[in-house]
């Protein structure tokens, strides 16, 4: 057996950001690769110790996407691939859109993705892994994004933004790992409240107002939950709050180790529970 993992995540134009989660996901597979030699592999004999890492995209980035991704995996041999999508939430339409076109069943019945199928070699066997939701090192990093904006957190409260999906099913799976995740973050700073509100929909700017009003002695840090800085960072979140009182610097996850980390942790478990 020939283990691989694909990575996949949004893709942007900007060469930047997907540096970042290229160097991201390098990061991850020797992470992986200097686990399993420091434990002896720690598979079963017949799972070869050498995992193929592949880091591809939904769009945007030539060469590089989903598809592109299975083709390099399955000419390199590999006989089960853990296709990890590397999205903030299981509330995002593009997860439900390229499991279902890896042919696993609809998470949400009455939704159908309009992705073309993936080809997929005969022999090859998928497993379908899961975005970031709430995690405890993502929740670290979120703090040690926004300690620089605190000086005192039993006085202050939290804003936790992402872009979000307004189809009622997806809102409500957005909503309830972002609810988690701030709830972790809140606890780990010692702030004193946490809220979360999406861009889509547009409830951002209402959240923080009712925050405001109904907590006037708390200072409100916004943190954006996305995984590369840009344009909804750096000028959609800051645009919609137009007019409010409240602390951002705009950082988001990457570049930290704790995306890596992240990564590690679902391929390992993967890579440990595979079948002969």
């Amino acid at each position: 057996m020939k283990p691989g993992i694909l990575i996949i995540s949004h893709g942007s134009r900007l060469a930047e950001w997907v540096r970042l989660v290229d160097e991201s996901a390098q990061e991850a597979a020797d992470a992986v690769a200097h686990q399993l030699a420091a434990e002896g592999s720690n598979l079963k004999s017949e799972v070869s110790s050498e995992v193929l890492f592949e880091a591809s995209y939904l769009e945007l980035v030539e060469g590089r996407l989903i598809q592109d991704g299975v083709d390099r995996l399955a000419a390199a041999g590999v006989t089960d691939l853990f296709v990890l999508p590397l999205f903030i939430s299981s509330g995002s339409t593009h997860v439900e859109d390229i499991s279902q076109s890896f042919g696993f069943p609809r998470a949400i019945p009455d939704y159908e993705g309009d992705m073309e199928p993936f080809h997929v070699p005969d022999g090859i066997r998928v497993t379908m892994g899961a975005p970031i939701d709430a995690d405890e090192e993502i929740a670290q990093r979120l703090w040690s994004n926004l300690q620089e904006l605190s000086d005192n957190p039993s006085k202050e409260s939290l804003l936790l933004i992402a872009h979000g999906n307004d189809l009622p099913a997806f809102y409500e799976r957005y909503e309830h790992g972002m609810r988690m995740l701030a709830e972790q973050v809140r606890a780990l700073g010692g702030l004193a409240r946490a809220r979360t509100a999406m861009l889509l929909p547009n409830e951002a700017a209402d959240v923080l107002a009712a925050m405001l009003e109904e907590q006037p002695q708390e200072t409100v840090l916004v943190a954006p939950l996305f995984l590369s800085s840009g344009y909804f960072t750096k000028t959609v979140i800051p645009s919609r709050l137009t007019g409010h009182n409240y602390r951002y610097n705009g950082k988001a996850l990457l570049p930290d180790s704790a995306v890596a980390r992240w990564m590690v942790r679902q391929s390992l478990g993967w890579l440990r529970g595979l079948e002969v």
